[in-house]
Order: C-alpha cells, then structure tokens, then sequence
C-alpha cells in the first residue's frame, strides 16, 4: 500500500480506546501529566521503531511478531508470545467493546449486552468481508470521521478557558506542570515521578507498545518497500505530536469540572463534554466519532487475534502444509471466536475508573518482558534461543507477581499509573538479566543463522536516506521544546 495509506493507518491504529477516551479520562485523573503519554511515552519510541526496528522487521521476512521471535529464537519462544499477545489483544479489544457500552449508555441509556453485541457484529461482518485491506481502509475512514467530532470540543474548550495555561492553573499544582512538580523517586505517595515515569513509561512501556505491537507493525509492514515501511512510523508521529490538542486539553477541561461536582468516574470525560458544549447537530457527530474511534480500535485487534493464532500457532504447529482456502476459513473462525471472548474480557474493566490505568496494566505483564527479548534478540547476537524462552517467561511471571502484590496492598504506590510503571521496571529487568545470565551457559545460534534477523548483521548497503534521518531530527527538536514549553 502507499505509504501516506500505511500512515494514516498506523495512526489510527493507535486512535481508537486507547487514545479518545482513555487519554481524555487519563487527563481528567491526571491532568497535564496526560501530556507524557505523547512527548515521552510515544515520539521517542516511534522514531527508535522507524530507524532502527523496522530495517530488520521488513528484511527479515518475518509475517507477524511472534514469527520475528521463531526465526531469532525458535518455536517455543515464538509460541509463548504469540499466546501472551493474543490473550493481551482479547483483553484490549475488551476495553474497546467496554468503551463503546460507555458511551452509548451515557447517551441513550442502553444495556451493555446489547452494546456489545451489535457493536461486535457490525465489525465481525466488515473484517470477514474484506479482510486486512478493508480493516485499514475502514480504520482510515473511521479516523478522519474522529478527528471532525473532536475539534468542536477543543475550540470550546479554549473559548471557554481563554486559552491552555488559564486551564491548567485551575487544576492542583501536582498535576498541573508536566516536570517541575515531579520528585525524582517517590513511588509510594507520589502521582508519577521522574525515574518511573523516564525509564517505566519512557523506554519500557512506550517501546513495549511502539515497537512490538503486532497490530502497528503489520500496518507497516504492508507498505510498498523498505523505505515506506521507515517512513510509515515517521509520518504518524508528526501528527502525534500536536494530537494532544485534541484528546488531553479537553480532558483536563473535564477534569476542572469533575472535580468542582465531586465526579470520580473519569471514563465519562468526553461524552460530558460533549453533552456540555454540544447541540443536537454536533452530538450526533461526535457521538459517530467517538463510536468511529472505538470500533477502529476493536476491529484491529480482532484481525490481529485472527493473525497470530492462524499464522503462528496453527498453521505453524497444529495443521501445516494445509492449503490456503483452510487457513482462510480457520482465520475467519478465530475472528468471530476473538468476538465472543472480547464480550466476557469487556466485564473486566468495570473494575476501572481509567481505562488508561487498566490498559498501562496489560502492557507492563506482557509488553514490557516481549520488549526486553526483542531488544536483547535485535541488538546481540549472542542471546541464545534458550535465554529467550526463559527470560520472556520469567519477566511475565515477575510483572503478574508485582500486580497481585499491588493489588492485595502488599506494595502501596501514589497511583495506579505510577504501579504500572515500576511493574513494567520490574519485568523487563527480570528479563534483560535472565537473558544475560542464561545466555553465558547455553549455547547462541550459528552465525550463518543470524545474517538479516538482527541489527548488526543487516546489509548496510541499503541505508536511510537523508530525508528521513533529518525528519526524525525535527520531529525530535519538536518533542524537546513541547516538554520544556509545558514543564
């Protein structure tokens, strides 16, 4: 596909439950801190994705992720992430399917089972019909809808406010500053801090979701060549950086009022807002906007779902050499399965007031350890198949460990936000040392294996050009001087 398709794609991939309403409930919880979820949590792992990941994804002739960690690794590592990515995306496609039911009964009062279930057909019959091509195509469409219901309610919000810093000066000092506010280590009392919010959010989680998300690489990976596919990741993080206008300034404005009327249930941000500032003319498009976002968001991680356990674990290792037209039917069949459990995972999230704090939870158990083995797979060639295996298992392990510990109060953090990030620490440094130790008594692959699947033995023949190297410097010189307007 061309690579301003592959873009819009991948961004939008991004913007479904995750980006509308999670950032804009996130920033009514958190305020201007919402802000690192951008300039810290997202361009700076986009840009390592574009320049250093994706020249080895696209020559390795991997097809998903887990296929990536077969060829560095072998089948047993690849079978434990393809299993660890497809529970993770039922889940996120739960807290989409859970989304949808909040803002449709926030509007007209319906029941979630019908919500769910409507909303569960309506993509189910899109992806069957067309597949991975009509998912992105759709997802374009249904971007392009979300972003014309969500400028109405940034213009007045700033009207209203007269301006951004006037907003942000009716919030709590803590939460009103991006870094000034911040201790550097205070992880028992404080919302974030500096080191969890850097290394647990900054490198882990950010590079965890950015570099290892199935659902953003394939986007990629359809791109016409290499080059497009450095470009794809590049191009979407222009927009990302001024995407905050959109979700996180609105989101504080509804976390001003929240906390003027006592409200907890931050999830419900954006559809107060816009029953506030709305007519009936504008609600009905930012209603089809939101819903957009949602379903756009729910849809990728169905035909992702579909991928892995079709590609990677079926086709690989229950029924090879089958031909085409089975593993299209056993693909469709997963998709509707991948409904089905999205239904029962939608039930989770009610245990959450923030989806955000709910989603950064998923990610620190299964994103953060994949992180790790990709990083140590991509950037050694001495990390051995059975380091990998091991150090991937027992950073999932440590991660849940930390959550339950967090969740039954052995460990008090200042947030749930903040626990997510040390959660993260903590499984990805189990990871990188378990990989290391193990690595040093078990023997690595041939080297003859290893030509293509990690950085050092690419062919540097082929390098980037100019153009992109200069664009991700601008776009980095950009991030910088957001972080220091807002601090």
């Amino acid at each position: 596909m061309p690579t301003a398709v592959t873009a819009a794609a991948f961004l939008a991939a991004n913007c479904g439950a995750l980006e509308i309403v999670g950032i804009t409930a996130t920033s009514a919880k958190y305020g201007a801190l919402a802000l690192h979820f951008y300039w810290v949590g997202a361009i700076p792992a986009m840009l390592f994705l574009a320049l250093f990941m994706m020249p080895v994804y696209a020559r390795s002739g991997a097809m998903t992720v887990p296929d990536f960690l077969r060829v560095r690794y072998g089948a047993p590592t690849q079978i434990l992430s393809a299993i660890s990515l497809a529970v993770m995306m039922i889940f996120v496609a739960g807290i989409s399917l859970y989304a949808i039911s909040t803002v449709l009964n926030s509007f007209f009062a319906w029941g979630f089972l019908r919500i769910t279930i409507v909303s569960s057909a309506v993509i189910l019959c899109y992806s069957l019909a067309g597949g991975l091509r009509a998912t992105i195509y759709n997802e374009i469409l249904q971007f392009g809808l979300t972003i014309a219901s969500l400028i109405p309610v940034t213009y007045f919000v700033l009207r209203e406010f007269h301006g951004i810093h006037p907003m942000l000066e009716r919030m709590p000092y803590s939460i009103a500053h991006t870094w000034v506010s911040l201790p550097f280590m205070q992880p028992r009392s404080a919302t974030m801090d500096v080191f969890g919010l850097v290394f647990g959010l900054g490198l882990v989680l950010s590079c965890g979701y950015w570099c290892t998300d199935f659902i953003l690489i394939q986007r990629a990976l359809a791109a016409r060549d290499l080059q497009s596919s450095v470009n794809t990741p590049l191009f979407a993080a222009i927009a990302k950086l001024f995407f905050p206008l959109l979700v996180v300034i609105p989101g504080v404005a509804a976390g001003v009022f929240f906390r003027a009327h006592g409200i907890t249930r931050y999830d419900q941000a954006l559809s107060s807002l816009m029953r506030h500032y709305y007519g009936s003319g504008l609600l009905g498009l930012g209603i089809s906007g939101v819903l957009a976002s949602l379903m756009s968001g729910l849809a990728g991680n169905i035909s992702a779902f579909s991928a892995v356990w079709t590609h990677d674990l079926y086709r690989t290792y229950i029924r090879p050499a089958r031909n085409d037209a089975h593993y299209l039917r056993v693909g469709r069949i997963s998709a509707a399965l991948a409904c089905l459990l999205s239904i029962f995972a939608a039930y989770l999230a009610f245990r959450y007031n923030d989806l955000m704090d709910y989603l950064q939870l998923l990610f620190s158990l299964f994103n953060a350890p994949l992180f790790a083995v990709f990083l140590m797979g991509m950037f050694t060639t001495w990390a051995t198949p059975t380091a990998g295996f091991t150090g991937l298992l027992c950073g999932v392990i440590v991660a849940a460990i930390h959550n339950f510990a967090v969740r039954f109060g052995a460990l008090p953090y200042g947030s749930q936000m903040l626990a997510n990030f040390y959660g993260a620490i903590y499984g990805w440094v189990t990871c990188v040392f378990v990989v290391t130790i193990v690595s040093r008594f078990t023997t690595p692959k041939p080297a003859d294996q290893m030509q293509g699947i990690t950085y050092f033995t690419q062919e540097h023949n082929v390098r980037l050009p100019a153009a992109s190297l200069w664009l991700a410097a601008a776009i980095a010189a950009t991030c910088i001087a957001l972080n220091l307007l807002f601090r």
